[in-house]
């Protein structure tokens, strides 16, 4: 029992001065913030903007890859392919009024159509890749090792800001 105790008090200790760097760390953090942040708040990027950074992230990986006249076919369709899809409103009142085995399968069906366009998108990888020379595979390959990174498998490549950059 007694040594219960004593992992008890080392842990609420351990807690403590945790939580004491914590608020100290914050304190200072909060001192120099206002000047640093001063008129500078988060601001999700624009549909415009969106389309701008992944114009330059697919320009980067084109020159990455030396993509050849020969190879630029396969090319655009794979980008037309990563195109991200539209984004569907829920409408939420008609959600709230189904049963729960009625929302199930509705995200079912979604799956479904996500699964499906993961598949389109496959075909023209695969048809992109089966044209690449074996030093373009090593490159895109390692390119791709960042898909799905940081927001999720469902926004691919062109989302994320490490796949096509240097």
């Amino acid at each position: 029992m007694k040594t219960y105790r004593k992992h008890l008090l080392a842990a609420l200790s351990a807690l403590t001065l945790g939580a004491a760097a914590l608020g100290a760390h914050a304190q200072t953090t909060d001192q120099a913030a206002p000047a640093a942040r001063h008129g500078m708040q988060h601001q999700k990027p624009t549909p415009e903007q969106r389309a701008q950074f992944r114009a330059q992230r697919i320009a980067k990986l084109h020159d990455a890859l030396k993509i050849t006249p020969a190879q630029e076919n396969a090319w655009d369709a794979f980008v037309a392919s990563m195109q991200p899809a539209a984004h569907r409103e829920h409408d939420r009142a008609a959600w709230a009024n189904l049963t729960a085995p009625e929302r199930m399968a509705r995200m079912i069906d979604m799956q479904k159509q996500r699964t499906a366009a993961l598949e389109q998108r496959q075909g023209a990888l695969n048809t992109f890749y089966s044209v690449l020379s074996t030093d373009q595979k090593k490159t895109f390959d390692e390119k791709a090792a960042h898909f799905g990174h940081g927001r999720g498998m469902h926004r691919g490549w062109q989302h994320h800001g490490n796949t096509a950059q240097g």
